[in-house]
């Protein structure tokens, strides 16, 4: 499973100091990048050498605790599964004492950088994502 460290700004709240709802789906995109980086994969060298980029298809959350302004969360990155082209991760964003905040399922499916039709996913992300899982 991978981690990535997220600190709550006060950008990220609404007026109570409450992480605002859909700033979850941004700690998680920044994980997901961070999670491809990690096996090895810059999403702009995905774009330059394999014309893929890998766009959100579906998510389904739950919410189940607030977060609040100023606390570190671990927002965690897990395999799930993955088609010809698509992969789906488990993802949540927990808070060191109070446990998981937020738990999701995203779908992400490779597309082609320009024409945006779903196309295969490149022999060596394939490759790599196979070991992990």
């Amino acid at each position: 499973m991978f981690r990535w460290p997220v600190r709550v700004y006060y950008e990220d709240t609404d007026s109570g100091g409450v992480v605002y709802y859909a700033n979850y789906l941004k700690f998680m995109e920044r994980a997901r990048t961070e999670w491809l980086r990690d096996q090895g994969f810059e999403q702009t060298e995905l774009l330059r050498d394999h014309s893929i980029i890998f766009v959100v298809r579906e998510v389904h959350i739950e919410y189940l605790r607030p977060a609040m302004f100023n606390d570190l969360l671990t927002v965690t990155v897990n395999f799930h599964q993955a088609g010809r082209s698509w992969i789906e991760l488990d993802q949540t964003a927990e808070h060191p004492e109070n446990g998981v905040l937020v738990k999701a399922r995203v779908k992400v499916v490779c597309v082609n950088g320009q024409t945006f039709k779903p196309v295969q996913i490149p022999a060596p992300v394939r490759e790599r994502i196979e070991r992990i899982s």
